[in-house]
């Protein structure tokens, strides 16, 4: 039998082993890995990070359990509206668009309810 020759797809170095292996350690497999998924991984990181933003901002403004508020003072904080976890319609037809536990609901003269949901 010949024994291919096989590198290293992270630092080309030759294999040693089992013959189906394509990284020579589990550094440059983690390093291979980390490398193709870095884009993925940004996109998501930072979704993830503005949702926290919205919601440490909501937190912020709303100690107890609910609080009208200035869309503007929610702006100035910069909250970003376009960003939410989840939808919540009630029976009355309103839509409350929630990040995580809390929820505001958009109100007349640039007026929000914001509320915290305490089910888990």
């Amino acid at each position: 039998m010949t024994e291919t020759k096989k590198k290293c797809l992270e630092c080309e170095n030759l294999i040693l082993g089992r013959q189906d292996k394509k990284f020579c350690s589990d550094l440059c497999r983690n390093n291979y890995n980390n490398r193709v998924r870095a884009t993925d991984n940004a996109v998501v990181r930072n979704m993830i990070n503005l949702l926290k933003k919205n919601r440490r901002i909501m937190e912020e403004v709303c100690p107890e359990e609910k609080i009208k508020i200035s869309k503007k003072t929610l702006d100035k904080k910069g909250f970003n509206f376009n960003h939410f976890t989840h939808l919540r319609k009630t029976q009355a037809g309103s839509t409350y668009y929630f990040i995580f536990d809390y929820g505001y609901l958009e109100l007349e003269n640039d007026q929000v309810l914001i509320v915290k949901d305490n089910r888990a």
